[in-house]
């Protein structure tokens, strides 16, 4: 009796980066095939469709043999079973560890457990990520959690380093890990329009100035714990706006140097207690792990939303803001210089990401 076989020999192992992405994107072998051939693969190769299923298979076999070494990023230079290249090698683990960015702005700043990860169905019906492209990324971002959790040092470099990940993806990741641990509230409506980009480029800025890893780079989750002493120094900025005379003085200089130079001069001169009230506010009260978590629903409640109210346009901001921050260096009686750039120059700066449509 004749048997058909379809036979694959060789030592270099045979990826198709597309088949890859197929895969990663949570396809079966049926609609990776038909993937393909709408694609054109069959002309393009001149083979019939038995082969195109045959090689489909045969991929994606592999892909699941790599896996359990694309998890452990390091081990995967150091195995004999696969034939891959170092540059094949990266783009493998870096595409494994890639993520929608639909996908983690539904999980951003949730616990990274059972709960969420039951979820998951609801998430990729919303989001049109499929379930298993879902569950691979948040298994990611978990095992990624597990494993800097324990470390000393910088958290991008540590993730860059055990997982061997791009500066940006390293960094995406550290932004993701520091959400989950600080609980930060990204799901609110207001904070809709907010993309993870966004966040991401805020937890940076957090990370950098804000933990304890900014003052002592070698402590224990130094890039995850903000620094309760900073945050402790904070409360001494409260004079600002409890002082009548000092927030009295604070807005004349503003106002001053303001002058003329905005069209949105009578909106600022007129809300300034206000807003100066809710920066403050903010400060004070982020030794309180509920006011941690609400940050970035207080920065859009308390300033944002009332200066897009009010019309002000970008550059406004940024002059508003400098001129603020500035002004406070000249008040006489206000000796808390230090406190007040490192709390400002990371508000300034989360407030300019965040002004937009």
């Amino acid at each position: 009796m004749a048997v058909e076989l379809d036979v694959f020999v060789g030592n270099t192992t045979i990826m198709d980066e597309e088949v890859y992405q197929l895969w990663l994107d949570g396809y079966t072998v049926n609609d990776a095939v038909k993937a393909r051939m709408d694609a054109g693969v069959l002309e393009e190769c001149e083979a019939d469709a038995d082969v195109l299923v045959s090689d489909t298979m045969d991929q994606y076999r592999t892909f699941q043999m790599c896996e359990r070494l694309l998890q452990t990023p390091a081990k995967l230079a150091n195995q004999l079973l696969f034939q891959i290249t170092p540059h094949r090698q990266a783009m493998l683990i870096e595409r494994y560890y890639a993520f929608d960015d639909t996908f983690v702005r539904e999980v951003l700043g949730k616990k990274l457990s059972k709960g969420t990860k039951k979820d998951l169905d609801d998430i990729s019906a919303k989001t049109g990520v499929t379930l298993k492209s879902c569950r691979r990324q948040f298994d990611n971002f978990k095992r990624v959690f597990k494993v800097v959790e324990e470390l000393k040092g910088p958290l991008v470099e540590n993730i860059r380093q055990h997982f061997l990940l791009s500066d940006k993806l390293a960094r995406d990741y550290a932004a993701i890990v520091f959400f989950a641990s600080n609980r930060f509230e990204t799901g609110k409506k207001k904070l809709q329009y907010l993309t993870f980009q966004d966040f991401a480029l805020c937890a940076g800025l957090l990370i950098n100035n804000w933990t304890v890893g900014a003052v002592d780079n070698m402590v224990e989750d130094m890039d995850v714990d903000l620094d309760k002493e900073f945050l402790q120094e904070l409360k001494e900025l409260k004079i600002l706006i409890t002082d009548k005379d000092l927030l009295d003085q604070h807005k004349s200089l503003v106002c001053t140097a303001l002058r003329g130079k905005t069209k949105a001069f009578a909106e600022m001169e007129a809300n300034f207690k206000n807003l100066s009230r809710g920066l403050v506010n903010i400060a004070t009260k982020l030794t309180n792990t509920k006011d941690v978590r609400d940050f970035f629903i207080d920065l859009v409640e308390k300033f944002i939303e009332p200066c897009r109210s009010d019309r002000w346009t970008a550059a406004d901001i940024k002059l508003y803001l400098t001129h603020y921050t500035n002004s406070a260096h000249i008040l006489d009686p206000f000796k808390h210089q230090a406190v007040w750039d490192r709390y400002m120059g990371v508000i300034k700066s989360c407030i300019f990401i965040m002004y937009h449509d």
